[in-house]
């Protein structure tokens, strides 16, 4: 079947409808005129198609359809059933074609319909048209015939009046010259200058041509008028009492009479001068309308002053960004000198605008830098006394009303006037950059570095001046001016040794809070920088300053404590070097030098609590060498029995025991006495105890005693024992070793070394302790 043919059945009236469709909408859908002709209509005929004809049952909607070709290729490829869906579908899109078919129609005729009643009414409104036409230049041309006429009957007319109005106006002209010479004198009396210069220059051409013979008194009178004008002119340019607007209008009335103005050029900037130093010295702050106008109106008489104009304007600016420097040696606030260059910014723009050629913003930007340099400069100098008063100030105040100086409140103060003192001058620069002023984003990164700058050199000054105040350093700082605190570098013996203390916890503080807090704040409102960025790396570099004062804040607490024990290296100098110990009497009590030396470590121990935190409790370390410890004690041998120390008496017997002590310390557990310092109030205590206590040992040294001095010194080192160990409870191994020390040397340098007895020696401290207790029970 599909390759039969089957004969074709004589066409109905539903296909030739059909057919004649396709044609109109293949008609309508292209421009091919061979569209459905000339193609074959046999299966054989199918099999000679083109492979672009016959590849594809879906190009029914292309431009080449053909569709005999089409119908043999279907019927050639599709079996019975698909055939009759094909018919199925292809029924219903014939169907909708001939609905759109006929809507397009429709549409169409409706059209058609339209445009013709269009037409119509086109017709019948464009027939009584030309016969308004014809009316409308009949009309005109007759309004042109009257007019003609008209012009015609009014010509000679016209001609009369023009004569006479130019009669009139020549009459007006001559009138005009006779009352010249009155009315210039009304002008010079109600001194409308420049009206009567219009009125002359004016009535000059005619003067020119008709003034020797029609019009001479008129001239005559006239020049008599214009010659008291000049006078009183000249009078209003020299008068001081003058406006510079009316002086220049009278330069500019001057030059319109042909009156020579060059000579008055010098008097005249002269006088500029003069009055521009008057406006300055009367008040302080120039106007800026003033200012302008006065350069506006002189570059109108002089238009070759400019030269000397620049230079009036850049000394005029001098003058006032020097008023301005000196202002802040007052240490202005931000806020003002932002209000004064303000103000100078805005007469800066303002002569700009009128005078060019002076190159102010220019000028105006390096004075205004140097300007806001000098300024944060001062303020981080103000800051560094703020902060030196603060310590210093209260210890002269101390020292004047003879108080007891609370070193607590001292610290506060010189925590408060770093911290907050820092920060409130951080905030206060940082207006520069909120600041709505032309000039200042341009200045941005220089003042980002300047502040940075600032704060380094501000801490590595405040560090020197730590020292300086602690007399560890001469006073070369950058304050340079008298402070509270110049007394106390004078010198070191008379330096309050609470300020040392004071000095030293305060660089702790800044290393610990104050730094890292002022990096933060740098960070967030003073990052980047301009090109010393990059070439030098960050201005402010905060490793470093929290090294110097870590330094600092160990010096400083090294200086209290050598302060401390040399001060009292002085009492005990003094009570080693005063008696004659070769003569020493029995002892009876123990020495009031005791008193003196506990009441000196009680008194540090007082400002050691007020400034330093409580530390947590260390045990000294102890190594042991070879061999065991010695239980030979060099002290007072309490343990010894009667009869040991009876047979001491023998001298020989004394230096042999010397020499077995010697012994027995090579055998005796290591001990580290002097540790690292830290800063806590046991620590500091405990090193100044054990200075006194190794100096002790060298006073005792340089001595030569007999036995009555010598356990003079073992009384008197016994009974420390237990105030000392109070003192510093967490050193009790180190103190029993310095005292032991302390007894050795007076063994070592007796010549009859017998210890007390044990029963004597604790006779002798337990009324020393009994008297102490009484003499506390006393009221004050």
């Amino acid at each position: 079947m599909a390759g039969v043919s089957a004969p074709s059945p004589s066409p109905s009236p539903m296909d030739e409808k059909a057919k004649r469709t396709r044609d109109l909408l293949a008609s309508f859908y292209t421009n091919n005129s061979n569209t459905g002709s000339g193609a074959p209509s046999s299966p054989a005929a199918a099999s000679n198609l083109t492979p672009r004809t016959a590849s594809s049952l879906d190009s029914i909607n292309s431009s080449s359809f053909d569709p005999s070709s089409y119908m043999s290729l279907l019927v050639h490829k599709s079996s019975l059933e698909n055939l009759l869906q094909k018919h199925v579908q292809m029924a219903a899109e014939i169907k909708n074609l001939d609905t759109d078919l006929q809507m397009l129609v429709y549409e169409n005729y409706n059209k058609f319909i339209s445009a013709t009643d269009t037409i119509k009414r086109m017709k019948s409104n464009i027939l009584g048209m030309e016969t308004n036409m014809e009316q409308l230049l009949a009309k005109i041309t007759s309004v042109q015939s009257k007019s003609d006429s008209v012009n015609t009957s009014l010509f000679e007319k016209r001609e009369h009046i023009e004569k006479l109005h130019r009669s009139r106006n020549l009459l007006r002209k001559v009138q005009f010259i006779y009352d010249l010479p009155s009315r210039l004198n009304k002008c010079i009396k109600a001194e409308a200058y420049a009206d009567a210069v219009r009125f002359f220059t004016g009535a000059k051409p005619i003067f020119e041509a008709y003034g020797d013979s029609s019009f001479q008194e008129c001239k005559r009178a006239s020049e008599e008028a214009i010659n008291t004008l000049i006078q009183n002119l000249q009078g209003k340019l020299y008068s001081d009492s003058e406006p510079i607007e009316a002086r220049a209008e009278a330069v500019v009335l001057l030059k319109q009479l042909n009156f020579p103005v060059d000579n008055l050029k010098t008097s005249l900037l002269e006088k500029l001068e003069d009055c521009l130093l008057k406006l300055e010295d009367e008040s302080k702050d120039v106007s800026v309308g003033e200012i302008s106008k006065t350069f506006r109106a002189y570059l109108i008489i002089f238009p070759d002053s400019e030269q000397r104009l620049i230079e009036l304007a850049q000394g005029l600016f001098s003058r006032r960004y020097d008023a301005a420097r000196d202002q802040l040696k007052k240490r202005m606030p931000s806020v003002d000198l932002l209000e004064l260059l303000r103000t100078i910014w805005e007469d800066v723009t303002a002569i700009d605008q009128v005078l060019p050629e002076a190159a102010l913003p220019a000028f105006s930007l390096e004075s205004m830098c140097s300007i806001i340099k000098q300024h944060i400069s001062i303020a981080f100098s103000h800051l560094q006394r703020e902060i030196s008063d603060a310590v210093a100030g209260s210890q002269s105040k101390s020292n004047e009303g003879k108080e007891e100086l609370d070193l607590q409140i001292v610290l506060e103060n010189g925590k408060k006037a770093v911290m907050q003192g820092s920060l409130d001058l951080l905030v206060e620069l940082r207006q520069f950059f909120d600041e709505k002023l032309e000039l200042l984003p341009k200045l941005k990164e220089l003042i980002t570095d300047w502040v940075q700058e600032g704060f380094q050199e501000f801490f590595q000054n405040l560090e020197k001046h730590f020292l300086i105040l602690s007399g560890s350093s001469t006073n070369n700082g950058p304050l340079g001016e008298s402070s509270a605190s110049d007394h106390l570098t004078q010198s070191p013996d008379k330096l309050p040794t609470g300020l040392v203390l004071v000095l030293s916890q305060l660089a702790v503080f800044i290393e610990q809070s104050v730094i890292p807090k002022i990096t933060e704040e740098i960070a967030a409102s003073f990052s980047g920088g301009g090109v010393r960025a990059y070439e030098y790396g960050p201005a402010f570099i905060p490793g470093e300053i929290c090294r110097l004062f870590r330094s600092a804040g160990e010096k400083l607490l090294h200086l209290y404590i050598n302060m401390k024990t040399r001060k009292i290296s002085v009492l005990l100098k003094k009570r080693f070097t005063t008696p004659n110990w070769i003569k020493h009497k029995e002892p009876r009590e123990v020495h009031m030098f005791v008193d003196l030396l506990l009441q000196e470590l009680e008194g540090v121990g007082i400002e050691v609590k007020q400034i330093l935190p409580c530390g947590v409790v260390k045990r000294h370390r102890h190594s042991d060498s070879a061999g065991t410890a010695s239980t030979n004690s060099s002290r007072s041998h309490p343990n010894a029995t009667r009869e040991d120390r009876l047979a001491s008496s023998n001298t020989q017997r004394a230096r042999s025991q010397f020499l077995e002590s010697h012994l027995a310390k090579l055998f005796e557990q290591k001990m580290e006495i002097f540790t690292k310092v830290e800063y806590t109030q046991e620590s500091v205590i405990s090193m100044v105890i054990k200075l006194c206590l190794k100096s002790l040992q060298e006073f005792v040294r340089l001595q030569t005693l007999n036995r009555s001095g010598y356990q003079q010194i073992q009384l008197d080192m016994e009974f420390l024992k237990a105030p000392l160990k109070q003192l510093v409870d967490d050193d009790d191994a180190a103190i029993d070793f310095l005292l032991k020390e302390v007894n050795n040397a007076a063994h070592e340098r007796c010549l009859d070394p017998i210890p007390l007895e044990a029963p004597i020696l604790d006779k002798l401290i337990s009324a020393k302790m009994a008297k102490n207790r009484d003499h506390s029970a006393i009221p004050l």
